[in-house]
């Protein structure tokens, strides 16, 4: 993998982490109601999605590696275009089901190199 695709993935990984710890011991109520939780989570988010992108574009193949790839920059895109609809129980369910899975994902593929 090149040098450029790790530091990426590593910057994905890091985000990650970032809003594991900004929604630890928090409910969906708490995120709801606290703007600057939610503005730190969605900007999180913006940064997985696009360091994933570039991530791609430096190495096509690291869609094999990360076949969710374009789900999670789908949802970036969802967050920056269409900040004005952004659902807050959609990202609180996506956090709660597929923000582990991926953090586990991305440190397995950043071990293996």
């Amino acid at each position: 993998m090149k040098i450029p695709t790790k530091k990426r993935l590593l910057d994905a990984l890091t985000a990650c982490q970032a809003i594991e710890n900004f929604v630890s011991g928090r409910v969906f109520t708490d995120y709801e109601q606290d703007r600057m939780l939610r503005s730190a989570v969605e900007r999180q988010f913006e940064i997985i999605g696009e360091a994933l992108h570039q991530a791609e574009m430096d190495d096509p193949q690291v869609t094999d590696l990360l076949p969710e790839l374009r789900r999670i920059v789908g949802l970036r895109n969802r967050i920056i275009h269409g900040y004005d609809s952004v659902d807050d129980e959609l990202l609180w369910q996506t956090i709660q089901r597929y923000l582990q899975p991926l953090i586990k994902h991305l440190e397995r593929i950043l071990a293996a190199e």
